[in-house]
């Protein structure tokens, strides 16, 4: 008595989407050898709601229904032809690359103080000059301070800042003279320590009452139980 040959995956033909099966990868073969066109698209169109119960997390994809289809023209490498919904895609749009992302060339003098200190600057020399545009000055070359210490802890000079801050805004903007800038002690304690809340250090009473007069008359009340 012969044995049959055991079957192995290895030797059948390749699955093209295996996520689906090759139940389902059978269904599209049978599905290319039906001759007329209407039977043919009804069941595909069967196999297009087997396939949406064994990808379900498809449902909430915007192009639910088209992302079927095209698994199911990919299946049949592209040979079925039946009266679909979307029209069938072709290999060279599967294999395209998306377009190329451009990414923003903005030039910046002076990197360490970044594009938000530039955009303060540019917007700040646009306004009309004034006590408003020098307080907004004023908060920018503290701003440019404290950037600049990110990069360098050690020292960072007043005259320096200015010096960039007249540059970047090309000649625009001045801190005047009687202002000074934050101090660089207190620019890095703000950074070690981070911004810091309020605490109220008022006592609080319950009921009117002393802080530790709860805990005397909890412990009277063990007590006077035995």
């Amino acid at each position: 008595m012969s044995t049959a040959p055991f079957d192995y995956n290895t030797a059948r033909p390749r699955l093209i989407i295996p996520e689906y099966g090759r139940h389902v990868q059978r269904m599209v073969e049978h599905v290319l050898g039906i001759e007329e066109r209407d039977q043919r698209t009804r069941t595909a169109k069967a196999i297009i709601q087997v396939i949406a119960r064994l990808n379900p997390q498809l449902r909430n994809s915007e192009h639910f229904e088209r992302t079927l289809w095209d698994h199911l023209y990919i299946m049949s490498e592209f040979k079925l032809d039946v009266d679909g919904p979307f029209p069938k895609p072709t290999p060279e749009d599967l294999e395209s690359k998306p377009a190329r992302v451009p990414y923003p060339q903005t030039q910046i003098k002076y990197g360490h103080y970044g594009k938000m200190v530039q955009r303060m600057i540019d917007q700040c020399a646009a306004m009309e000059p004034g006590e408003i545009r020098d307080a907004y000055t004023t908060v920018i070359a503290n701003q440019m301070k404290k950037q600049f210490l990110v990069w360098n802890r050690d020292t960072v000079p007043d005259p320096l800042i200015l010096k960039d801050l007249g540059e970047l805004s090309k000649g625009k903007l001045r801190v005047k003279e009687d202002v000074q800038l934050a101090q660089t002690a207190d620019l890095l304690r703000t950074q070690q320590n981070g911004p810091r809340n309020e605490i109220d250090t008022r006592k609080r009473h319950n009921n009117g009452g002393g802080g530790g007069g709860g805990k005397k008359r909890n412990r009277n009340r063990k007590k006077n139980r035995y």
